[in-house]
């Protein structure tokens, strides 16, 4: 299978579905509306960002601020 650069449209897309035999068309159709119940599931198909968790501070300096004038 090769991967394309830029992806196709929805114009380019819709008569290669039209295209489908009607059983490989309905198999598209179960392929595409199967929806994960699973939260493992569901985050192998959205996984984190890598700069989601990660802060350009260190998240401990946070604790160490304003606590001088509590006795």
């Amino acid at each position: 299978m090769q991967t394309m650069e830029d992806g196709l449209t929805v114009e380019e897309i819709v008569p290669l579905v039209e295209a489908l035999a009607p059983r490989e068309r309905s198999r598209l159709l179960r392929l595409i509306s199967k929806i994960p119940t699973d939260d493992a599931e569901i985050c192998a198909l959205n996984p984190p960002a890598r700069k989601e968790f990660t802060l350009p501070e260190d998240p401990l300096a946070w604790d160490s601020e304003g606590w001088e004038n509590i006795s």
